[in-house]
């Protein structure tokens, strides 16, 4: 071992573990303190906590590095032995998060200026972010599900700013009930797993499930456990009506919400994948759950007239679409579709003035849908193509060449009508740019979960992805350019309220978090709430 490496990576790891503490420390005086000098230098210190996090991460990310060409910097050793996990994928999660958070913070630093919700909104963040970089750091199962808690009990504070809004604070309830439920099917995984591998450490279950190889009752359990957790945190189907009616809570709040909390139900998977042999039960829910929330939540996105619902539609598509490639043991895949959500998303709501102006254009009048159709078939062609001469861009598998066709197609599609004839022709290059830039990032991030990622979904699950993507491109289609007729504008107008799939989950949860509140019931009529208000307005 090389000392100077290895005394580097006792103050690297110290660091790495103190930060996260820092915010909770912060967080405390910040809520303790009422002296408005002293709070404004919170706001300051956690700006450079989170920088300060985001340099140690990249540290840890380089020392990684240096480890894999074979110099020894002790960096494991000494992360087991304060409950770290330094690997890629923490590098990765851990620097996009303290990215993030440090541009919403910066953000909400105006944006709440002289509003009395600015001072509860700070330790609230601050120990949000911090559960979420300790999940995301730690190597104990324990600390995992901690944490796991911690996230959604300290966003709820967040969601609830305003208390003296009755329908912010249903929807928070609401909630509420659905993460406490996510967090029973984490703890009771967790048990599954110990119960299984005889241990809480998180190396050694993934050291005894790569030197035994062999599935189990317990684990299919397990994996089933995790799925329901990870449909519940990122809103599938029918769980999904609480992410329609928490878009009350201030703009900050938001882009937390969508852009971070809401991937944690994919992190869940791509840290926990290891543990368990090829495709299992959980896999199996995960694939049907999330292609069919991916299809329904796309085609109701596209029904909508409010730029706020279709981005949290958008939400609940993109999480569906990140669940269904886990499903598919495409992991790398994942991991990259929920970097790009979250950057993606955290924009969206931080600048939602110029999203709104974006999607208005998006209305005007010119190009006919069929030069767009042709556009799009000449495009899929295309890279159909080159995806069938290089099939080692999606590892071979056949589902997710059209997983990446359908984007292309998609993004044809969506040129705006009035477009000239050179940005369409710019947008086509650029959806075809979509291909080798996937590559470059694959092959990037293709380290990050090892050999261990290479997990071949069996016939059946294939079949039924394909069934589900063809469908999504066929009701695409129909409602693009075929709704003039009576059978697509009934179809149209199901799925502006979401085929309300989520009237049995959402009727009860409404009823336990009225008696909660101790409220009035709502009525009937209203138990739709944003559905029928999006119906109204298709």
């Amino acid at each position: 071992m090389i000392e100077s490496l290895s005394f580097l990576s006792i103050p690297v790891m110290v660091g790495w573990l103190l930060l996260p503490i820092s915010f909770f420390g912060v967080a405390i005086f910040s809520n303790w303190s009422s002296n408005p000098l002293k709070i404004r230098h919170c706001w300051r210190i956690s700006e450079g906590l989170l920088l300060a996090c985001l340099g140690v991460t990249g540290v840890v990310g380089l020392l990684l590095l240096v480890d894999a060409l074979l110099i020894d910097t002790g960096l494991p050793a000494i992360g087991a032995r304060l409950g770290l996990y330094p690997d890629a994928l923490a590098v990765w999660m851990g620097m996009m998060v303290a990215f993030i958070g440090w541009v919403i913070l910066r953000y909400a630093r105006d944006y709440l200026a002289g509003d009395p919700a600015r001072e509860t909104f700070l330790p609230w963040f601050l120990t949000t972010l911090a559960c979420v970089l300790l999940l995301v750091f730690t190597d104990h199962m324990l600390v995992l599900a901690g944490a796991w808690i911690g996230v959604s009990l300290a966003l709820h504070q967040l969601l609830t700013l305003y208390r003296d809004r009755p329908e912010a604070r249903l929807a928070a309830a609401q909630k509420f009930i659905a993460s406490r439920l996510g967090d029973a099917c984490v703890i009771a995984s967790v048990l599954l797993l110990w119960d299984h591998y005889g241990t809480f450490r998180l190396p050694e279950m993934i050291d005894g499930a790569a030197a035994v190889g062999q599935s189990s009752t317990t684990l299919a359990w397990a994996s089933l456990l995790l799925a329901g957790a990870a449909i519940l945190k990122c809103a599938q189907i029918p769980f999904h009506g609480w992410l329609l009616r928490v878009m009350e809570a201030p703009t900050p709040v938001s882009a937390l919400l969508h852009a971070g909390i809401i991937n944690l139900g994919g992190f869940l998977w791509l840290r926990l994948f290891p543990v368990f042999d090829g495709f299992t039960a959980g896999h199996a829910l995960l694939l049907v759950v999330g292609g069919v929330t991916a299809v329904v939540a796309v085609l109701t996105m596209m029904t909508q007239t409010s730029v706020k619902h279709a981005l949290a539609w958008s939400t609940i598509s993109q999480m569906g679409f990140m669940l269904f490639e886990i499903a598919l043991g495409a992991y790398v895949l994942a991991l990259l579709h929920l970097m790009a959500h979250s950057l993606y998303k955290a924009h969206s709501f931080l600048a939602s003035g110029r999203t709104v102006k974006v999607s208005a254009g998006s209305f005007a009048s010119g190009v006919s849908g069929t030069s767009n159709l042709l556009l799009a078939i000449v495009g899929a062609g295309m890279a159909s193509l080159v995806l069938w001469l290089l099939p080692e861009l999606v590892q071979g598998k056949s589902v997710l060449a059209g997983l990446l066709v359908v984007a292309i197609a998609s993004v044809i599609l969506g040129i705006p009508q009035g477009a000239s004839r050179k940005t369409r022709a710019l947008v086509v290059l650029l959806a075809l740019s979509l291909i080798p830039v996937y590559g470059l990032l694959h092959a990037l991030l293709g380290g990050v979960f090892g050999a261990g990622a290479a997990m071949v979904p069996p016939l059946e699950a294939t079949f039924v992805a394909w069934v589900i993507l063809i469908s999504l491109f066929l009701l695409s289609a129909l409602i693009l350019f075929y709704s003039r007729f009576r059978a697509v504008r009934i179809l149209q107008a199901r799925f502006s309220h979401g085929l309300r799939l989520e009237q049995p989950f959402e009727s009860l949860t409404r009823r336990l978090a009225s008696d909660a509140l101790r409220g009035p019931r709502m009525k009937r009529d209203h138990l739709s709430g944003y559905a029928a208000t999006a119906g109204e307005k298709s």
